[in-house]
């Protein structure tokens, strides 16, 4: 029987943004189990990010109920959750969100630095990571002496770096090129297959989602009905 990782109970989120009031998820009921590879798909305005967030527990909900490797998060403290999510989640964003007077290693060495780990065992971790990415040969390099996919590349490796179990990823070819986007997609894909990892992917994009194996559409904020696709990645 599979194990799943997440799953949402009429899960809903609402924004008061002036005097305009927003619902941005309505009655959301998903279940991803573990090793799936998911794609949500919607266009602007879906909620696919803002359901990403709430399973990252980068945002809270309004109603309803999520858990997410067995942790209920709407019970978890703020503290809890900066400790569960760091050892637990990798989240991969759109913006690479390098730091720019950091090189390479030392940007997916963050993550590490909230462990008990000592300082030449972190540099191992980012390093591992980082030729997992094939990135072995960058490590000393600085973000601005990296091209656009490379710097994705570090970004996914600092995700990876705690060896979570979930990776989050919120439109990560949505600044590359066609050949850095499926530089990225097959990196993301590897993880899946070869190392077990549960990957969440929210895009646009039906060619990146290609790569999942599980396809969910969002719409005005409510999921429709699953669709199944290819495992094998693009044709």
């Amino acid at each position: 029987m599979s194990e799943t990782i997440i799953e949402t109970q009429n899960l809903t989120k609402e924004f008061i943004r002036d005097e305009f009031h927003v619902v941005a998820l309505k009655n959301i009921c998903i279940r991803i189990d573990k090793g799936e590879f998911v794609a949500l798909m919607g266009p602007s305005g879906s909620g696919k990010s803002t359901l990403l967030h709430l399973i990252a527990a980068m945002d809270k909900a309004t109603g309803g109920e999520i858990r997410v490797l067995g942790h209920n998060l709407r019970e978890l403290s703020d503290r809890q959750i900066a400790h569960w999510r760091n050892e637990h989640v990798g989240f991969i964003f759109q913006q690479f969100n390098l730091i720019p007077v950091l090189t390479a290693l030392e940007n997916v060495e963050l993550p590490l630095k909230l462990t008990n780990l000592k300082k030449q065992e972190r540099l191992e971790h980012a390093a591992t990571a980082l030729k997992l990415v094939g990135l072995g040969d960058r490590m000393g390099h600085y973000p601005r002496q990296l091209s656009g996919g490379q710097e994705q590349r570090v970004a996914i490796a600092r995700a990876i770096v705690t060896d979570p179990a979930l990776i989050l990823a919120d439109e990560p070819t949505g600044n590359l090129d066609a050949a850095s986007a499926d530089d990225v997609l097959t990196i993301l894909s590897k993880l899946n297959k070869e190392y077990g990892k549960t990957v969440v992917l929210v895009t646009h994009d039906p060619h990146a989602a290609r790569f999942a194996t599980k396809v969910r559409h969002l719409e005005k904020g409510e999921l429709l009905a699953e669709e199944v696709g290819p495992a094998s990645g693009p044709v």
